[in-house]
């Protein structure tokens, strides 16, 4: 115990975990916009380009994590067609830096998110919205306060998810960030580092760090589906 103390409060390993911890945050932040607007657009049916979105959405779940984080290094690097005009246009870039970090924690989570929160919305009767309407309620307000409350569940649990899905990212996250020691590893990727470098017991320190956080996570999700509807 005492190794494992002096180990988790050494400079690198402090460095590290607030790393973890930022990119944890801004992800689930992305996750929480995203998963709701692309949720309740893949709800609603028949208009063009849902398939094609609904597809890159879920992609994720099935397709190898290297192989994404390669797709995603020749979108966003600096020659890719999105990365290119980024940086030239508004000086960002995201290939090997934190902002790297945090496209791979919010790919790999997003399918995590957007899935639960799309069945909600299709599940919600649409009475409650046409009868809102009725009462002269503004869509923001409907959406505020009628469809947000009835897919709290979902939502909290597919953060929850998501957020455990990119704290054990370690292909994208390798990447896209770069494995650069002191800038863009993360968890999972000292993890990863320890046992390539022999230091078993680094490795394991921080595998029962992340263990105990991924084990309050199913706490939570377990809580979460036993709660009701509203706030």
């Amino acid at each position: 115990m005492g190794e494992f103390a002096s180990l988790l409060v050494s400079p690198e390993t402090q460095q590290m975990l607030w790393l973890t911890a930022r990119v944890a945050l801004a992800g689930s932040l992305l996750h929480v916009v995203f998963g709701l607007a692309l949720g309740y657009a893949l709800a609603r049916p028949g208009w063009r380009g849902r398939t094609a979105l609904d597809i890159a959405v879920t992609l994720p779940l099935v397709f190898p994590p290297m192989a994404t984080g390669f797709l995603l290094l020749m979108i966003f690097g600096r020659r890719g067609p999105l990365g290119e005009p980024l940086r030239e246009h508004f000086g960002i870039d995201l290939i090997f830096s934190f902002s790297g970090l945090v496209l791979a924690a919010f790919v790999a989570g997003l399918p995590l998110v957007v899935k639960p929160v799309q069945s909600a919305f299709e599940n919600i009767p649409k009475i409650y919205a046409e009868a809102a309407r009725t009462l002269g309620k503004t869509e923001w307000q409907i959406f505020w306060f009628v469809l947000l409350p009835n897919l709290r569940n979902a939502l909290i649990g597919g953060l929850v998810l998501a957020l455990g899905r990119s704290l054990g990212e370690v292909g994208m996250t390798l990447m896209l960030g770069g494995n650069i020691e002191g800038r863009t590893v993360t968890a999972s990727l000292d993890i990863y580092n320890a046992v390539i470098n022999g230091e078993f017991e680094r490795a394991a320190a921080i595998s029962v760090l992340l263990g105990l956080v991924t084990g309050g996570l199913f706490v939570v999700l377990r809580r979460n589906a036993r709660a009701p509807l509203g706030w």
